[in-house]
């Protein structure tokens, strides 16, 4: 009787135990306000991928002038470039990536001398 008690009290303090953190396992990867969750980690960092090599293959856009950076789905362009055209290029390149929500386009055209 004293072993059927003993083994029911660990059973219990298991089953409190698996209780306590199985909400942890859940929560680890979910997204918060100021977070991504890993899925969209993933997502943007394959979005920027994308993004930095169809600049890389354009022939308008100087790639090597321009930051890309992805936030859950919107793409952020900075940098400078020569002309309006390279900017507008950049935009147009990064808007048809797919995933892409939004592109922040906040590439500066430098002054010409």
């Amino acid at each position: 009787m004293r072993t059927e008690k003993l083994k029911t009290s660990v059973w219990a303090m298991a089953l409190l135990a698996l209780a306590a953190f199985l909400p942890l396992f859940f929560t680890g990867c979910a997204e918060t306000a100021s977070r991504e969750s890993t899925g969209e980690y993933v997502d943007d960092s394959t979005i920027t991928t994308k993004v930095k090599a169809d600049l890389i293959g354009d022939d308008t856009v100087k790639a090597h002038q321009i930051t890309v950076e992805t936030y859950k789905g919107v793409v952020q362009l900075s940098g400078f470039v020569d002309t309006s055209d390279q900017k507008d290029r950049a935009a147009e390149i990064a808007k048809n990536v797919p995933g892409v929500k939004d592109v922040t386009n906040n590439i500066i055209v430098k002054p010409s001398s």
